[in-house]
C-alpha cells in the first residue's frame, strides 16, 4: 500500500515537472520566435509572438518587457505603459540580477519617453530619475533628463502667466462693468438735467407771453384814455366856439 502511495506522488511530480518543463519551453520558443520578428522590425509580429509567450507564463519577465518594447517601436504608448507599469510594480524583484537591473533602466527610459510624448513633463522626470538609478552611466537618459526638467519648468511658467492673464481678464472685466454702470448713472443724471433745462425756457417763454399781453393791455389802456382825453379836449374847444358865437 505504501508502495503504490510513493509511486502515484512520484508520478504526479513527474508530470508537474514535464508540464513546467514544457511550459517553460514553449515561453522560450514564442519568445525566441518574436525576438527574431523584432530585429527584423517586424514588430507587429513580434507583438503577436510575444502575447503567445504571454498566454504560456502571464508573469514572465522578459515576455512582458520585450511586449513592451514591440508595443513601444509601433507607437501604441498607452499599451507598452501597461506593460512597462507591470515591470515597475515588481521593481525590486527584478533588480537582483544586474540583467534585470538593465531591463528596468530600459523600462523607465521608455516610460520618460512616453511622458514627453504626451506633454507629462513630471511623470517623464521622476521615470528618467528611476532609469538612472538602474544605470547611473546611460547618458542618453541624463539628456533627456536635462530635457524634461526644461520643458516641465517652462510649462509651469507658461501655466503661470495663462492663470494670471485670466485673472487680468477677470479683473478687466469688472473694471469694465464698473465703468459702464457709472457711465449709465452719469447718463441719467445728464438726462435729468437736460429735461430740467428744457423745461426751464418753457416757462421763462410763457412769462414773456404774459409780460406782453399786460403790456399791450396796459398800452391799449393808455390808449382809450389819451383818446378820451382828446375827445374831451376837442368837446371843451367846441363849446367855447359856441359860446364865443353867442357873445
Amino acid at each position: 500500500m505504501r508502495y503504490m502511495r510513493k509511486t502515484i506522488i512520484w508520478m504526479m511530480l513527474l508530470m508537474f515537472s514535464s508540464g513546467a518543463v514544457f511550459a517553460q519551453k514553449a515561453e522560450r520558443k514564442h519568445v525566441r520566435e518574436g525576438n527574431g520578428l523584432y530585429n527584423k522590425k517586424k514588430y507587429t509580429e513580434a507583438e503577436i509572438a510575444y502575447r503567445k509567450s504571454l498566454e504560456v507564463n502571464p508573469r514572465s519577465v522578459e515576455g512582458t518587457y520585450n511586449l513592451g518594447n514591440a508595443l513601444y517601436k509601433q507607437k501604441k504608448y498607452s499599451e507598452a505603459g501597461q506593460q512597462y507599469q507591470l515591470l515597475g510594480g515588481r521593481a525590486e524583484k527584478i533588480a537582483k540580477t544586474p540583467e534585470g537591473k538593465a531591463r528596468l533602466a530600459q523600462v523607465f527610459h521608455n516610460m520618460g519617453n512616453i511622458g514627453m510624448q504626451s506633454k507629462q513633463y513630471a511623470q517623464s522626470v521622476e521615470a528618467y530619475k528611476q532609469s538612472l538609478r538602474f544605470n547611473p552611466d546611460d547618458n542618453q537618459t541624463r539628456y533627456n533628463l536635462a530635457l524634461a526638467q526644461k520643458l516641465l519648468k517652462d510649462q509651469q511658467n507658461q501655466q503661470k502667466q495663462d492663470q494670471n492673464k485670466d485673472q487680468n481678464k477677470d479683473k478687466n472685466k469688472d473694471q469694465n462693468k464698473q465703468n459702464q454702470q457709472q457711465q449709465d448713472q452719469q447718463s441719467k443724471q445728464d438726462n435729468k438735467k437736460d429735461n430740467k433745462t428744457q423745461k426751464q425756457p418753457q416757462q421763462n417763454e410763457e412769462m414773456s407771453k404774459d409780460n406782453a399781453q399786460q403790456m399791450l393791455d396796459a398800452f391799449l389802456q393808455d390808449e382809450k384814455n389819451t383818446q378820451e382825453k382828446v375827445k374831451k379836449a376837442q368837446a371843451q374847444q367846441q363849446q367855447r366856439r359856441k359860446i364865443d358865437k353867442q357873445w
